[in-house]
This record gives C-alpha cells, structure tokens and sequence, in this order.
C-alpha cells in the first residue's frame, strides 16, 4: 500500500496525518506532497522525517491511494494524472462533488455506491457532511420533506491565514486581511462567493451536496452560512421537516445508536454541543433536541463538529479505509 497525502503542508493535511495515525490506517509507504514551493520541507510523522515532494514526483511514484487537500485548482489539475497512473484519489475540495460522474460519499450513509473503478472520489463539504450524518438515521424513519439551516463555522475552514487574522486581531495587531472585514469580535454572513440568486457557493453546496448524498432531489434544503470567531468545529442550527411525525425519545435512541453520531442533550444541567468541547474529535455531536411548535412533524436540532477532523480529514481518511476493507484497492 503506497499512500499519497496532497496538501499534507496544509492545516487539513495536518490533520489527515493525524488521523492516520490514531487510526492507524496501514501502509507500506508514505508519500508527503505539496507544491512545488513547498517541496523539500521536512515533516516527521511517527517518529519518522519525510522529505516532502512535487505533485509530478507523486504521480511518477504511482500511489495506490491520494488523499487530496489541495484547493479545487490543483485536484481539477492533478487529480485525473494520479488517477491515470491507477491511484484511487479521496479529493476535499468542490472540484468534483457535484460532477455526475463522481462518487459524493459519506461512508456510513452513501459507502455502498463506491465501485471497484471509481478512481476520483469526492469528500463532501465539512457543513454538508456533518449535518447529514446526523440526519440519515431521522430520514430512513421519519422521511425528510424540508431542511433549514444556519451555520455557525470556524475561521478553521478558511485555513491557517484566516486563523492568523483572528489571533491577530484579538492581540491588537495588525493583520493580513483574508476576510473583507475584521472576524474578532464579528460575524461574517459570508463563506465563498455570492451567487445570482443570493446564496454563497457554500450555501449552495450544502444545498446541492445534501440531495447528492440522500439521492433524493425531492428534498428542499436552504441555508444561512455563516463565519464566526472560533476555532473548534462549525456549529449547525437545523430545521428539519418530516413526512410522519416521531416520537422525541425515539429520536434520541436512533440518534444514539448512529456511528460516529453522540447525543449531548441534558439541558437542565446546560449539557449541549459546543465547538470548544468538538475539537479534534472525530464524532458529530447533536443536543437542543425539541419539536418546532409552529407546525407538524418538524424538529429543532443543533449539530456541532469539529470541520478538520469528520467534516475533511476524517472522513477521507473512512473513505479510504471502506475501500481497504472492501476490497477496492
């Protein structure tokens, strides 16, 4: 197993390394890749220092595996030359999700759609994938009709520029501006670039990518994406409305019995989730449970994860250990 990670100089790079290593995923041999600016920097990785190397060295070395954390350019660039050299490529930009002839899988809802020639695999957006694994469990009982959602989202998911504008700002000193204005002590209904209609590209893409994933474009979804001074996880308001009505404990116990899905809804004692308590975890974590009294068969949630770990590199990282386990690579 000859392992590629794209980007790994990147804060979600960073991260993919991470959760290889908590979980361990097996490999004979591990390529570190960035640009070829970055080419040549060290980066120890258990106990072991990598030289990291250009994207065409990459493809020449002909990984089985490329985990992709390079901006949409670079995959929509490089991945099709991995990908003819017969690496399977797990991509985390938008360049490919809504591309009909791609794969936009969240393993434990979508896994079963992965064939043995898929050879660009889309990780879906960190907000997107978060909100629907908390929802696949509701829709199989209940039926979704409609989805609203707010986003609450860490400067994380802009990257580590973002982040240095924010510590900046908080210390008093003067900062590159990443966003067109100061994110301390602000919020910014802004993430992506404003469309036509109205929506950011980020809202669109939760919009989109929610139907992709469900394969259900019956569903109406939209939403509010918004960036806040934090750094944890991103945060989720989420209006959701069923076909049948459900029972609140019943919600609860399915919720509860979801991998990867962990139930902190104890407000009497001020038990929710919170993007401080999400970071560097792998789990979503879900609370404010509770029935919208405006109309039927329709509930509140409140969804948190952290955007790095299940809403990028954790869930490449369960990609590839799906295809492993199934044979696929």
């Amino acid at each position: 197993m000859k392992l590629a990670v794209v980007g790994a100089t990147g804060l979600v790079g960073s991260e993919i390394l991470e959760v290889l290593d908590e979980h361990n995923f097996p490999f004979d041999e591990l390529l570190l890749v960035a640009s070829e600016r970055s080419a040549g920097k060290k980066i120890t990785f258990k106990g072991k220092e990598y030289t990291v190397i250009g994207l065409k060295q990459a493809v020449s070395e002909k990984p089985d595996i490329a985990i992709f954390s390079a901006g949409g350019d670079t995959s929509k660039e490089w991945a099709p030359q991995f990908a003819e050299v017969g690496a399977i490529v797990i991509d985390n930009s938008s360049a490919w999700r809504m591309d009909p002839s791609k794969k936009l899988v969240v393993p434990e809802i979508n896994g079963k759609v992965l064939r043995i020639d898929d050879r660009i695999i889309a990780n879906p957006n960190c907000s997107t994938i978060q909100m629907v694994l908390a929802l696949a469990p509701l829709r199989e009982k209940y039926g979704i009709k409609r989805i609203v959602v707010s986003t609450y989202q860490s400067v994380t998911g802009t990257g580590k520029d973002a982040v240095d504008q924010m510590m900046a700002e908080r210390k008093g000193e003067e900062a590159t501006m990443v966003y067109p204005y100061k994110i301390d002590l602000n919020v910014l209904p802004h993430i992506d670039v404003f469309q036509e209609n109205g929506y950011t590209k980020e809202e669109m893409k939760m919009i989109n990518e929610t139907k992709k994933i469900f394969g259900d474009d019956s569903i109406r979804v939209t939403a509010t994406a918004v960036r806040i001074p934090v750094m944890g996880g991103h945060s989720e308001a989420v209006n959701v409305e069923f076909h049948k009505d459900f029972d609140l404990d019943e919600v609860k116990q399915l919720l509860s019995q979801t991998p990867g899905v962990i139930v902190e809804d104890d407000p009497a004692n001020n038990i929710y989730p919170m993007p401080l308590n999400a970071h560097k975890k792998d789990a979503v974590f879900v609370g404010r449970l509770r029935r919208d009294e405006t109309q039927p068969n329709t509930l509140n949630m409140w969804i948190v994860a952290d955007n790095l770990r299940k809403g990028a590199a954790t869930n490449a990282v369960q990609i590839a250990e799906y295809l492993m386990e199934h044979s696929m690579v």
